[in-house]
């Protein structure tokens, strides 16, 4: 009876051990807080999570509006790492933001669409039209730039060349199918969208400035690059790895941004359209970032009083230590 007793207790005691142990484990697995936003371009960044735990992480990702939102939350302290456009990581860095740019998710990812009959075939056919765009986007950033390089002025009020109407990026669409404005510089799946429905035509992809194909940033706290680096080494894996898969497997790809990110409000034409015009991509440099932040100056975008020198922020070493290790080019 009393072997019986000492062998309870003991089988007890190892239940125990092996649960605190796993529990233990489960404690110790480092939670990543991601910001991200809901575009076709970004699906790979979403992607991170579900491949997270075997790269030994937990990443929870959060939802935002548009770019600045996400900088705030980095400043507000919400945020290790967040997915933006590079507008607003600039925006953000010049305001305070305590971030680096660590690597670039995606390039493109814009066009100007006009309404349907507006008989828009050029960035000078914008000449007395009321042009959309999200404000802070980087999608002002290149309308901007392209009313400039057209000779064309441009303001919020009547009077000028190009009256623009600032709406959010899920607004955008609705009003150039009520025809509230006659063209709109949109985002992927968006601008695809509109074209594939029949109330859209493409007047340019707008990649024709200095500023060339935008690349959309991936950023990290200082905190996060300095203070927790071996996380911030699988977090950079992780990211490489999905990003990877998105290239390497379309479907996959199709398949979990029409139906987890988008819950199949987009078809397989949009996704298709979208991706053509905003590829997934890895890699930054500070040559870029520095020719965006000079052409966000020339036009006002941000309002920035002492704009940031991109080599002093955009660190590619994690990166590049990531692409290393799983023989990426």
């Amino acid at each position: 009876m009393r072997q019986y007793s000492i062998l309870k207790t003991t089988i007890a005691a190892a239940v125990m051990l092996t649960f605190s142990m796993g529990a233990a484990q489960v404690q110790a697995q480092e939670v990543v807080r991601l910001g991200n936003l809901k575009f076709a371009h970004y699906g790979a960044v979403s992607y991170i999570k579900e491949i997270a735990p075997k790269c030994g992480i937990k990443v929870e990702e959060h939802i935002f509006a548009k770019g600045l939102d996400v900088m705030q939350a980095i400043i507000a302290g919400e945020l290790d790492v967040g997915a933006t456009a590079s507008e607003a990581a600039i925006s953000g860095r010049a305001g305070g933001a305590p971030i680096y740019v660590v690597a670039g998710f995606a390039k493109g990812g814009a066009r100007l669409v006009g309404g349907t009959g507006q008989k828009i075939a050029s960035v000078k056919d914008l000449k007395g039209k009321r042009v959309g765009v999200t404000r802070g986007g980087i999608q002002e950033v290149l309308l901007l730039a392209e009313l400039s390089q057209a000779g064309l002025t441009y303001s919020e009020n009547k009077g000028k060349d190009v009256q623009l109407v600032f709406l959010a990026y899920a607004d955008l669409n609705q009003a150039l199918m009520g025809k509230n404005i006659d063209a709109m510089m949109q985002s992927e799946p968006q601008s695809s969208q509109a074209i594939n429905k029949g109330f859209g035509t493409e007047v340019i992809k707008p990649y024709d400035t200095p500023i060339g194909e935008p690349v959309r940033t991936m950023v990290m706290t200082e905190k996060f690059y300095k203070e927790r680096r071996p996380v911030a080494e699988k977090f950079m894996r992780c990211f490489v790895e999905a990003t990877k898969t998105f290239i390497d497997n379309q479907p996959t790809a199709e398949k979990y941004v029409r139906e987890v990110v988008f819950r199949n409000q987009i078809t397989k034409d949009d996704f298709d359209d979208a991706i053509s015009n905003s590829p997934y991509s890895y890699d930054i440099t500070p040559e870029h970032i520095q020719t965006t932040t000079d052409v966000m100056v020339k036009t006002g975008v941000g309002r920035m009083s002492k704009p940031p020198v991109a080599k002093d922020w955009v660190k590619t070493d994690l990166l590049d230590q990531a692409k290393k290790s799983l023989n990426v080019k």
